[in-house]
């Protein structure tokens, strides 16, 4: 019994870190998309482009301006569950060692950067 709740926790482990790993790359791919945006946007203006040019451009940069804070959202709610669960994980001393709590801890820092 203890061996299947301690498999189910090491599962747990992997994919939460997982996710965690996931939602911090598609930050980082959001952030320089923002960037991308704001330059984009800036150089319309500089070049007095159409109207409607600048407004989509607006829209666009808002729009991502969403996304990074829907991520930044996504992050802590997944990165609060990792947490929780590393620390139900160690207190399970088959898994004070293991590669899948060292590999989540590490998740957990970077999530936390």
């Amino acid at each position: 019994m203890a061996e299947d709740k301690t498999a189910a926790l090491r599962k747990q482990l992997k994919v939460k870190a997982s996710v965690v790993k996931r939602l911090v790359k598609e930050q980082k791919y959001y952030t320089q998309e923002n960037q991308d945006l704001k330059l984009k946007l800036d150089k319309l203006v500089a070049n007095n482009a159409d109207e409607w040019d600048i407004k989509n451009g607006r829209r666009l940069l808002e729009e991502s301006e969403k996304m990074i804070a829907d991520s930044n959202k996504r992050i802590g709610d997944a990165a609060q569950e990792l947490r929780s669960l590393i620390m139900h994980s160690k207190a399970d001393p088959a898994l004070s060692e293991a590669e899948e709590l060292l590999n989540a801890e590490e998740e957990m820092e970077a999530a936390t950067l």
